[in-house]
């Protein structure tokens, strides 16, 4: 076990009370800046009120965008979660030629930059499908998403699946249980947790997006991120910006919270 002089642990400390600072700091000053009296954001603030989060909750265009974005983030993980451990499994069970090519093929969309893929998308939408009368709609933002959304479900399960013992299965089937009971009573419950952990980052990966939304939105609709970006360039709403900031960073606790205890249990089965 590697031991640290006294020396070594202090810098290590202020290094790590640095990095932390700079990451959250900022974020306080959103949470703060949410009960700004001041009409724009300001340090320090001028005094404490409820008026934006009064403003927030109250808005139309705060609430569509919110439901836009938690229905286009499910969207993506159902496809995501489908596609994703199907694709795993087929690549872990099976050999075939092409597997390492349909390995990249997965993965590479989480690699490309997000403007690269919607662009590519916009473009098939708008100058190929549409022509030929084919409205993706709402519904080609949620595919969007899924294309790469997949690779969270993916590397997770197929990481899984790689520690799995074969017996186990073998002896299921040895004991008369049929694939689909061995299945659901032996093979899901061993990647279960995997496929959880992965959902959740295909969740909270659609719904910060912003580059491929941009580009395969229809007209008038707004996910959260693209409402927030469209009302940072009027300093007026700042502050309830600072407020739908607030309550998302509130909000993700709960799955970091979950992503821990299911990594925590992977490991453990591990």
């Amino acid at each position: 076990m590697l031991r640290l002089s006294r020396t070594s642990q202090v810098i290590l400390g202020l290094l790590v009370a640095v990095i932390l600072a700079f990451m959250y700091i900022p974020l306080g000053l959103v949470v703060l800046n949410s009960f700004n009296a001041a009409r724009i954001v300001s340090w320090p603030v001028a005094g404490f009120s409820l008026e934006w989060w009064g403003k927030a909750f109250a808005s139309e265009p705060v609430r569509a965008a919110l439901l836009n974005s938690v229905l286009v983030a499910s969207g993506a993980t159902v496809i995501a979660v489908i596609l994703g451990t199907l694709v795993a499994f087929a690549l872990q069970r099976h050999s075939f030629f092409g597997q390492r090519a349909v390995n990249l093929l997965v993965v590479l969309p989480i690699a490309l930059p997000g403007i690269v893929t919607g662009v590519a998308l916009n473009n098939t939408y708008n100058r190929m499908l549409e022509p030929i009368g084919i409205q993706v709609g709402f519904y080609g933002m949620i595919i969007a998403h899924g294309t790469f959304c997949i690779v969270m479900v993916f590397n997770n399960v197929l990481a899984r699946l790689r520690r799995l013992n074969p017996s186990i299965e073998e002896a299921s089937q040895d004991l008369g249980a049929t694939p689909w009971q061995t299945f659901r009573m032996v093979t899901f419950p061993q990647f279960r947790s995997a496929l959880i952990a992965g959902a959740i980052l295909a969740f909270a990966l659609s719904f910060d997006e912003v580059y491929v939304t941009i580009f395969t939105a229809p007209p008038g609709v707004d996910t959260l991120p693209l409402w927030i970006m469209n009302q940072m360039a009027r300093p007026n709403e700042a502050n309830t910006v600072n407020v739908v900031a607030t309550i998302v960073i509130l909000a993700s606790f709960v799955p970091v919270w979950v992503s821990q205890r299911l990594g925590r249990d992977i490991t453990d089965r591990g």
